[in-house]
């Protein structure tokens, strides 16, 4: 996997989602998140020193990690008791 798919890096969400649709994309999502994870690991193993381009798939890594916890909290909201 050496370049990332283009709506990897940018994935905006739309307005409104059905639980269905959500759920694909929170699969969707944590599988491209393991994907890259598995990456940047082969990467760091291998010896490869292009530290910019590590350093830019864990801010994509983050970011993704960050709507995988929106959406989850979309599917399952706190609630207070």
């Amino acid at each position: 996997m050496d370049e990332l798919p283009p709506d990897t890096i940018e994935m905006d969400m739309p307005e409104v989602l059905s639980e269905e649709d959500m759920i694909a994309l929170l699969a969707r999502l944590k599988k491209e998140h393991r994907a890259i994870d598995r990456e940047i690991k082969a990467m760091i193993e291998t010896g490869v020193t292009d530290m910019l381009k590590i350093k830019r798939m864990k801010k994509i890594k983050l970011a993704m990690k960050d709507k995988i916890t929106f959406i989850e909290n979309q599917i399952t909201p706190d609630i207070i008791a």
